[in-house]
């Protein structure tokens, strides 16, 4: 800590855990020299241009480097690493052998723990939570009440939302939107523009880049179409006359017609697979 030390002030955390102020000894972009910080233990560290404000606390054997910033009422603890630019806010908390690295963000009641990793420009805040060995990067979201957890990995522009669980080897990537209370687990990949939201999926749900708008089954009853979302049953009468409204060529309307009737063979498929 070269511009800041460990006062003698302390307080005991609701651990039992003994932590020491912090206190900017020169003028820095943190603040005036003198100024008081946030609440370490003396196992942890704090190091590079890194700080620690508010009533954060660090303890354990955590670090916070870099340009890092730990602050509000967040905690940071076990063996975690908060490093890079990456900012823990609000009521989060990051323990365990977790990492927060890069332009990170983890805030409101977030936590991040086991070995999990959120990285990049990434963000987890709400109340999601972000565990096991799993990986959030690039400009991912995580939010609301949603888990990603085991070896999941939601990466580039992804975002899993309100109840929605992503969990062990799956996949979510490029632009797709997991929410509600969507389960997608097991080898199951979500990528492109796909939206899905509701039931469980073990397996990847159908995803085609069509020529004109991306094509998706959202749930196992309804596919997605650009950003018409409706039931299998109506699309199957009404594709003529949604594609005329939208602008489709005759050559498009029966392309996405060949695609519907293959979502209805691939949910034929899941449901066997699953009965």
């Amino acid at each position: 800590m070269n511009f800041c030390k460990l006062t003698t002030e302390s307080k005991v955390n609701v651990l039992g855990i003994t932590l020491f102020r912090l206190e900017l000894t020169i003028d820095c972009k943190w603040g005036k020299a003198g100024e008081k910080g946030g609440w370490v233990s003396d196992n942890a560290r704090v190091s590079g241009n890194a700080w620690v404000s508010g009533n954060a606390q660090v303890y354990g054997n955590a670090q916070v480097s870099g340009n890092a910033q730990v602050y509000g009422n967040a905690q940071v603890s076990g063996n975690a690493r908060v490093s890079g630019n990456a900012w823990v806010s609000g009521n989060a908390r990051v323990s365990d052998n977790a990492r927060v690295s890069d332009d990170a963000q983890v805030y409101g009641n977030a936590q991040v723990s086991g070995n999990a990793w959120v990285s990049g420009n990434a963000q987890v805040y709400g109340n999601a939570q972000v565990s096991g060995n799993a990986r959030v990067s690039g400009n991912a979201r995580v939010s609301g009440n949603a888990r990603v957890s085991d070896n999941a990995r939601v990466s580039d522009n992804a975002r899993v939302s309100d109840d929605a669980r992503v969990s062990d080897d799956a996949r979510v990537s490029a632009n797709a939107q997991v929410s509600g209370n969507a389960r997608v687990s097991d080898d199951a990949w979500v990528s492109g523009n796909a939206w899905v939201f509701g039931n469980a999926w073990e397996i990847s749900p159908l995803q085609i880049q069509g020529s004109k708008h991306f094509f998706n089954i959202s749930t196992k009853t309804t596919i997605k179409i650009g950003c018409e979302n409706h039931e299998v049953s109506f699309w199957l009468e009404n594709f003529k006359s949604i594609g005329i409204s939208n602008g489709y060529s005759e050559m498009q309307i029966v392309e996405y017609g060949m695609y519907i009737d293959m979502a209805v063979k691939y949910l034929e498929m899941f449901s066997n697979k699953i009965s």
